[in-house]
């Protein structure tokens, strides 16, 4: 059985909750508020990476639980398969909506007029639609993996009786030990399913996804820079938005496709597989840095969430300042009355 260091994984998770909820929670408003005045398409794709997200960690404290108990799942088991399945549906989606943003980023330097003549919110409605089907679709392995290779024999024969009621408690001793995990100890049969499917999963849900985008954002880069017209600091904003995102796609997704490559070669789930998962989970917090340079709403629902706490917080110093202030003023004028007295009467 794989283990995550409790110290490690708790930390990582605790902090993604921290800084990731409320700043999607933040998100989220803005590209309702958004998409209700007027929708495009890239308003679209930015709600849904930010539904995933907010979904992602919702169910990130089931994980925190699993961890705390040293990886012995005590909770409801029906809560495993369906936390599992959304903790890897959400990771996957993001791939697809971060991939349909580069493309749209891309389109729109590299083809302004055709693509400003044929943008329609209702195509990344239904790029949308297709990515969490196509995702749910894929990720279907997790409830199906548990029920490979659970099939009672045949007790038709009374010779196979006492074989039969040794395989039974087998089973069930099995059956035991796995639901105090959660989606480990794999057999023989589970991982023969389970290990080709990892890869095609790589392949289709990360590789290409992430080399369309590379394609994507290393050509915009390459427009952005030849065009001197624009404005140098939104130049460099976007190109630094376009590099960030590459960042956070391959550090975030990569280690942790990677092991779905080492896991079919070696055929087993490699030990640092639940550690290379840890930087998927940093993805939920990542996205909102992302919103904030793609989004000129996201920007200025910041900057009214800023501009507010800042005119509480002065609002509660300076009543209090002016006091300070007087005080000193008094006791310094009281001190300095003081000291030419004790001149005068020395000099006297």
């Amino acid at each position: 059985m794989q283990q995550c260091h409790t110290g490690l994984c708790l930390s990582v998770y605790i902090l993604t909750f921290v800084l990731g909820f409320p700043t999607n929670i933040l998100a989220f408003y803005t590209f309702c508020k958004k998409v209700r005045q007027k929708a495009t398409p890239i308003d679209i794709l930015l709600l849904n990476l930010t539904i995933s997200d907010l979904l992602f960690l919702l169910f990130l404290p089931f994980k925190m639980q699993e961890v705390m108990n040293d990886m012995i799942w005590n909770m409801p088991y029906p809560l495993c398969p369906l936390s599992g399945f959304i903790f890897y549906l959400c990771i996957y989606t993001s791939t697809f909506f971060l991939t349909a943003i580069s493309v749209e980023r891309y389109l729109g330097v590299a083809f302004p007029i055709q693509h400003s003549l044929k943008r329609r919110p209702v195509y990344a409605l239904a790029a949308s639609i297709f990515f969490w089907i196509f995702s749910f679709i894929h990720l279907s392995i997790v409830f199906i993996i548990p029920f490979i290779g659970s099939a009672p024999m045949p007790t038709d024969s009374p010779n196979n009786s006492d074989l039969h009621n040794t395989t039974s408690n087998a089973k069930d001793n099995f059956e035991q030990t796995e639901r105090e995990v959660c989606y480990e100890n794999f057999t023989e049969a589970q991982l023969e399913v389970l290990l080709p499917v990892r890869l095609e999963l790589c392949i289709v849900l990360f590789c290409i996804p992430f080399f369309i985008s590379t394609f994507c954002y290393i050509n915009f880069i390459r427009i952005l820079s030849s065009l001197q017209h624009i404005n140098r600091r939104k130049r460099l904003r976007a190109i630094g938005m376009a590099l960030g995102t590459l960042v956070v796609f391959a550090l975030c997704f990569g280690p942790y496709n990677v092991s779905h490559i080492i896991g079919f070669i070696q055929w087993k789930s490699p030990a640092w597989r639940d550690k290379a998962l840890l930087c998927s989970t940093f993805n939920a917090c990542l996205d909102p840095f992302i919103f904030y340079f793609s989004s000129s709403a996201m920007r200025g629902s910041v900057s009214s969430v800023l501009q507010g706490v800042k005119n509480r917080l002065p609002g509660c110093i300076s009543c209090r300042v002016p006091r300070v202030l007087k005080i000193s003023t008094t006791n310094s004028s009281s001190d300095k009355d003081k000291e030419r007295k004790q001149e005068s009467t020395s000099a006297i």
